[in-house]
């Protein structure tokens, strides 16, 4: 293609930019060819299939189940911890839907549970009245180790469940299925 302009002619240079001009445009102007449409079309339906197969229903007779750890002595995350039982308790309650909430406690978390030093006790006691689903579970490990390091037995609220390990009571309730959380 030889283009003129005013009786000069373009050098190679001049030609192959202005042919690179010319296709970038068309190609920026031409809609997609069928088969980039359909390709894209397909990709579409296996990314929504794909969502809609590893996302199966939930079976409204099956109880949700939910773990939330505690191993932080701090009431704010004590206080997280209850917040989260309590929602979640609240909406399966409101659905007509059944659900078991363990709160499981080890390490420092164990002050949630510890009588002598838990600064939820009494929000422990009333959640319990109330919603008889959430349980609360303190690692004996734990309890032990206080119990040596401070020279007297770790008195616990009534509320309390000991499990002989606070750590291997989440792996298996999360191998049986149940819902990790840690607030």
């Amino acid at each position: 293609m030889v283009i003129e302009q005013e009786g000069t002619h373009m050098t190679g240079l001049g030609k192959m930019a202005g042919a690179t001009a010319a296709i970038a445009a068309l190609l920026l102007v031409a809609p997609p060819s069928e088969a980039q449409v359909n390709k894209k079309q397909s990709t579409q339906a296996t990314k929504l299939t794909a969502v809609t197969k590893t996302t199966p229903p939930q079976d409204a007779t099956k109880p949700h189940r939910l773990i939330l750890q505690v191993n932080s002595n701090e009431p704010a995350m004590m206080n997280l911890a209850l917040n989260n039982a309590t929602n979640v308790a609240q909406h399966y309650q409101d659905l007509g839907e059944k659900v078991s909430i363990d709160i499981v406690t080890f390490g420092p978390g164990l002050h949630m549970l510890r009588d002598d030093t838990s600064p939820v006790k009494a929000r422990i006691k009333a959640l319990s009245e109330r919603q008889p689903s959430i349980s609360f579970e303190a690692c004996g490990n734990t309890r032990e180790n206080m119990g040596r390091a401070e020279g007297k037995e770790i008195p616990l609220i009534s509320e309390a469940k000991v499990v002989k390990s606070g750590v291997v009571r989440v792996m298996e309730l999360q191998e049986q299925g149940w819902t990790y959380v840690k607030p």
